[in-house]
């Protein structure tokens, strides 16, 4: 039943025909991206849908090398499949299907991404989603941190016509377990039927992305699979009228409201900022990872 809550209205669908490979492990589409949304997704930056794909057994590495990022987070929540991390801070872990890895680049980090080597044996199914999130400025040089969340210590609530496996932020009590630089909300949704009602704080940007199935908000038109709904900031709820079988990722965030200046795999506010980030990247200030990785690690 609905409450005398005010509802968020949608603002638009983000519909993308992008598909491209990140190194040779992740078939991604970028469903937004903050190049032409930084103002309205704020603090979100950028999602990218890897998968589903199905991979063959192999005994290569597939995934993505050593690379860099300064300035913001990188959020990875696998659906099915593995995927193992490492970084020059000393984080690292193997995570599958209902895990999730947060980890925080800030000042400077080095990092890997490569499926996980019993997957890759294996072979199979793959779907994972990787999610950007700004940091403050005030934050964006502090140390880098590595959180690896298993599904066990994510909160699941179910409520009528859905589940809801709160990731970050605070749902029917239950709070996730990220630690996170602002105030965000991320949820895992599965949702069955509607009407449903997901109370959220006014003035924070709102997203609704769904992976699988549909889904239609209250007067809006059918949310499908692999289009994101942006939503007004006013409202202090959203409201699905119905849904189909669908998973979906409910994103909610404080503005930062601070200027988004991005090259490549630097997040920050100004031009001399990114110029210095190439700058520390280049002359090993980031630090590297040893040429050998460690044996298999469970997050």
């Amino acid at each position: 039943m609905a409450s005398d809550r005010k509802p968020k209205k949608l603002r638009c669908i983000q519909r993308s025909a992008d598909r491209h490979w990140v190194g040779d492990g992740f078939p991604v589409s970028t469903l937004f991206a903050y190049s032409n949304l930084g103002s309205v997704l704020d603090p979100f930056l950028l999602l990218d849908h890897a998968g589903p794909h199905q991979f063959p057994p192999t005994d290569a590495r597939l995934g993505v090398g050593e690379h860099p990022h300064r300035g913001f987070e990188t959020v990875t929540i696998v659906y099915s499949g593995e995927v193992e991390h490492r970084d020059s801070s000393g984080g690292g872990g193997k995570i599958g299907p209902g895990d999730v890895q947060w980890m925080t680049a800030a000042g400077g980090v080095v990092h890997e991404e490569f499926h996980g080597r019993d997957f890759a044996r294996s072979g199979g199914q793959f779907e994972m989603l990787q999610l950007w999130v700004n940091l403050p400025a005030k934050d964006k040089m502090a140390p880098p941190r590595y959180q690896g969340i298993l599904d066990a210590a994510i909160p699941a609530v179910n409520i009528t016509g859905a589940t809801v496996r709160v990731i970050a932020g605070i749902f029917a009590g239950k709070t996730g377990p990220a630690r996170t630089f602002s105030p965000i909300i991320v949820w895992d949704l599965r949702l069955f039927a509607g009407p449903l009602e997901f109370p959220l704080p006014d003035g924070h940007t709102t997203a609704l992305v769904v992976l699988h199935g549909a889904v239609r908000a209250e007067g809006c038109e059918t949310i499908r699979e692999g289009e994101v709904a942006l939503f007004d900031r006013a409202g202090s709820c959203l409201r699905i009228e119905e849904a189909e079988d669908a998973t979906a990722l409910l994103l909610c965030g404080e503005p930062l409201a601070e200027p988004i200046v991005g090259h490549g795999p630097f997040v920050m506010n100004t031009e001399d900022e990114i110029r210095q980030a190439v700058h520390d990247y280049q002359s090993g200030r980031m630090g590297h990872l040893n040429s050998q990785p460690e044996g298999d690690r469970d997050v």
